[in-house]
Formats: structure tokens, C-alpha cells, sequence
């Protein structure tokens, strides 16, 4: 990436020469490295932030090793989780005190490798910021880069590139950005360049069991016996421990402020109240329900904050109260017997009212995007709903565990089929993110040892976590 007065110079100022210099030489002469000296000034060729199947930049910037500076590339203004067709203020920023011209180019991806979201940008004269296409192993990517415009700093030691990422207008999973800069010294030659990286990413939805806030669920457990939660978060690994709760609660785990972190929550039968303490330490108790109702908390309203809500087998009625307005909704949807199984299934963000028949193996439920009344038969009679995101998009596929052959079965909202025999008789299915790739992993409890099967159906690991009789936490988000 080159800096822009001086090409400048060379295309405006000598451009009769060069007119001249082409027709008795033929365009031919110019070398590949000095047509991409050239291009870099008005934009780097697409394929250069370091995302998976692509380059950095040092291809033609080749005397420092990659990230070898003391400058660096960031990407700010990206929440940890994204709402469907939000609208993202990003910066990029490249700093390096001795640089003279600075250039980047960002991507965004989702789980398959292709293009995901829009960029949008103010139109100052000149445009300091342009966006590309390009395709890396079949599939379609779009770049946000600099232009001839946009290579001089505003200010000493950096220069950044505002702009506005609008999400899809439906969920797809986790969304990764890779960023490549540039910070030149405006020599007239891809030497004495330094290249930078970066990369970063944001969640559909705020992790199952997530108490530290990255991109992995933790493996973690609550102790009927003392009410206490058990911690091993993913980010240390840091071992915590919370008393909250007594005997004969529910454990009913959510992010009730919408800071991305699971919160600590019991929901009292004896009482029928909810007591959440959050992440960032407020206390609340809250009544709501009755002595044989389910707690069926979850994000109804689509503001990434769950919402308390139970399910009443007597009646089969849905009682809720929406965090974004404190309204009050109660909705007939599902018979006693069934078990209620929240969800977004469709990717709005919006939970869905869902109840599993277990004497038909039959799902019923509403989708929130356009109110169509779905039913699906899967599973057989004794299955075990386990609900999750298995392929990564973003909606809720339907699940179950067999404890009779210990399998799991998975229909996914993209209609694909998928069986994993993984557990034994007796185990506690738990399934959640934990290794971050954005897919539920299949995951089971036994009597304080977790066993975790990654996505790729070959990494398999083994966690002493817990006592017998505890509740993993990833199952309070099916609701018993």
C-alpha cells in the first residue's frame, strides 16, 4: 500500500511521459511488481486481510516479517453480540509512530467462509474508502479498503477509516472480521513497509454458559445440595465459585442485562419468585408464577437480554414479562405433558414459544418472524429434547438424545440430518459451544465428569468438573 501524493505526482505530473514511455516501449515493460505498487495506492487487490484461504499484504511487502513493527491494526465499535440488520459504527485504525502513509483492507465471513453483512460509509470529497469483491475457494467475499484518498493521516502516527457494518437481516451464527494494514514510509517502493493483522468476532447471541465473555461456553455446575455455582471458565482457566441459591430452586441461568455474560438465577417453586444476580453484581427479586410452573426464561423481545418467563403445564399458558418494555404477555400454546422448549428457530433474535410432545415426539411452534404455526415429528416417545445451534446459522435446530442407544439426533433448520452416538445410559446431555467455533458441540454429564465431542466429530475431550448429582449449566436452558 502507497501512499497517494506521490503516485499523484507521478500519474498527473508526468503522465504525457508516461502516455509516451508506453507507446515506444509497449505496456508490456512494466513489471508485475510495479503494477502492484501502483494499484496499492488506490486500494490494495482483494484477499489481503489474513483471513483463512488468503494473503497479507507481504506479498510485495516483503522486508519485515508479518506483525514485526511496533505499530498495530485495530477494530473497534464491534459488540460481542450483533442483532439482526443492526447497524455497527466500525473503525479501523493503523498506528506506527515513524510511518508516513498508512493503508487497510477489512472482511467480514461467516462459519462458511463467504460474505456476510453491508458496508456503508459517508461520501466526503475525496472518498477516503472504497469496497471490493473477490472469491477465496469458491466463495464470494466483499473488502472495505482505503483509496488514493484515504493513505495520508489526519494526525501524527496513525490514520483511521470510519464506516458502518450492517449485520444480515437474519442471524447466521458468528460473524469473524480479518483486517490487514498497512504502515508505509512513503518511499516510492513496497520497502521498509511494515504489514499488520488483526482479526476479531462477534456472537449471534450471548453464549449459553458464558461467565467470562469470549467466544466459549464454560463447563460449569450448580449444586442443589448448597445452592452454589461451580466455575471453569475458558478464558485462565479461572475457577469460581458463586453461593446462590437454596435447596429445592430451579436453576434458571440467562443474561438478564444484556452484557454478554451468563448471570447467576434460581426461580424459588416455594415462592414462585426469581432471584438474579447478574455479572456486574446487581441483585434482584422479582415474583412471577406459580408453585408448578416451569421457568422458561429466555430473549423473547430480541434485545440480547433474557427475559423472565414461565410456562404453566395446568393450563399450558406462557406468562412473560418483556425486559425491553416491562410489558406483560400471556399466551395459550402447548398441553400439559409437553415440555417447553424456547428458542430462536428462525433466527430474529426472538425466542420462539416451542413445546416438545414426548408421547408423540411431535414440535410445535411459533415463529416470531412471520406468526406461521410450525409442527415437525422427530424423535420417538422417551427422547430427550436438546435444542441448539449444531450448524453454526444462527437458528435453533431440533434435537434429541436417546438415552436407550446413548445418540443424539439433530434436524437442522437447513433440513440436514445428522446422528452421533456419544454418552452412556444415565448421562446428562449438555450440549454448548465450548471450543468457540460458533456450532454446539455434543456434550453429556456423568456423576462430575463432562465429555465433550468437538464439531469436527474427532476432538474429544474429557473435564473433571463437579459431583455427581450437580446440574451442568448448559442444561438449564432446557427447560425440564
Amino acid at each position: 500500500m502507497k501512499n497517494n501524493i506521490s503516485r499523484l505526482l507521478i500519474f498527473k505530473c508526468v503522465a504525457v511521459f508516461i502516455v509516451g514511455f508506453i507507446g515506444i516501449f509497449g505496456s508490456g515493460y512494466f513489471s508485475p511488481s510495479v503494477q502492484r505498487i501502483a494499484a496499492s495506492v488506490f486500494g490494495p487487490v482483494e484477499s489481503q486481510t489474513g483471513a483463512p484461504g488468503e494473503g497479507s499484504c507481504t506479498t510485495c511487502h516483503v522486508d519485515f516479517p508479518l506483525n514485526s513493527g511496533d505499530g498495530e491494526i485495530t477494530i473497534s465499535g464491534l459488540p460481542k453480540n450483533y442483532l439482526p440488520g443492526q447497524q455497527i459504527a466500525v473503525t479501523v485504525k493503523v498506528e506506527q509512530d515513524d510511518a508516513l502513509k498508512y493503508g487497510f483492507q477489512m472482511t467480514a465471513i461467516d462459519k462458511n467462509g463467504g460474505r456476510v453483512g453491508t458496508y456503508a460509509f459517508p461520501t466526503p470529497s475525496p472518498v477516503p474508502i472504497q469496497v471490493i469483491s473477490g472469491t477465496v475457494s469458491g466463495q464470494e467475499r466483499r473488502y472495505i479498503e482505503h483509496t488514493q484518498d484515504g493513505v495520508t493521516p489526519s494526525q501524527f502516527g496513525s490514520q483511521s477509516w470510519n464506516f458502518t457494518f450492517n449485520a444480515p437481516p437474519r442471524r447466521t451464527g458468528k460473524i469473524r472480521f480479518y483486517a490487514a494494514g498497512n504502515a508505509a514510509d512513503s518511499d516510492q517502493s513496497t520497502a521498509g513497509d511494515y504489514i499488520y493483522t488483526t482479526s476479531t468476532l462477534m456472537l449471534s447471541g450471548s453464549g449459553i454458559s458464558n461467565f467470562d465473555n469470549d467466544a466459549k461456553n464454560d463447563v460449569a455446575v450448580w449444586r442443589p445440595s448448597n445452592g452454589t455455582w461451580y466455575t471453569l471458565t475458558s478464558e485462565g482457566p479461572n475457577y469460581l465459585v458463586f453461593e446462590w441459591g437454596i435447596p429445592g430452586d430451579i436453576m434458571a441461568p440467562g443474561d438478564f442485562d444484556g452484557d454478554g455474560k451468563t448471570d447467576h438465577a434460581v426461580w424459588r417453586p416455594s415462592n414462585a419468585t426469581w432471584y438474579i444476580h447478574t455479572a456486574a453484581g446487581s441483585f434482584s427479586s422479582f415474583p412471577f408464577g406459580l408453585f408448578n410452573d416451569i421457568p422458561v426464561a429466555a430473549d423473547y423481545d430480541g434485545d440480547l437480554k433474557t427475559d423472565i418467563a414461565v410456562w404453566r403445564p395446568s393450563n399450558g399458558t406462557w406468562y412473560l414479562i418483556r425486559s425491553s418494555d416491562q410489558g406483560f404477555v400471556s399466551l395459550p400454546f402447548g398441553l400439559n405433558g409437553d415440555r417447553p422448549v424456547p428458542a430462536d428457530y428462525d433466527g430474529d433474535a426472538k425466542a420462539e414459544l416451542a413445546v416438545y410432545r414426548p408421547s408423540t415426539s411431535v414440535w410445535y411452534l411459533i415463529k416470531t418472524s412471520d406468526s406461521s404455526f410450525n409442527v415437525a415429528t422427530f424423535g420417538l416417545p422417551g427422547d430427550q429434547p436438546v435444542q441448539s445451534d449444531y450448524d453454526g446459522d444462527g437458528r435453533c435446530d431440533l434435537g434429541v438424545y436417546r438415552d436407550s442407544n446413548s445418540t443424539w439426533y439433530v434436524l437442522t433448520a437447513a433440513q440436514t440430518f445428522a446422528v452421533n452416538q456419544f454418552g452412556l445410559s444415565g448421562d446428562t446431555p449438555a450440549p454448548a459451544d465450548f471450543d468457540g467455533d460458533g456450532l454446539t458441540d455434543v456434550a453429556v454429564f456423568r456423576n462430575g465428569t463432562w465429555y465433550i465431542l468437538g464439531t469436527d466429530g474427532a476432538t474429544f475431550s474429557i473435564v473433571n468438573f463437579g459431583l455427581a448429582g450437580d446440574f451442568p449449566v448448559p442444561r438449564g436452558y432446557i427447560p425440564q
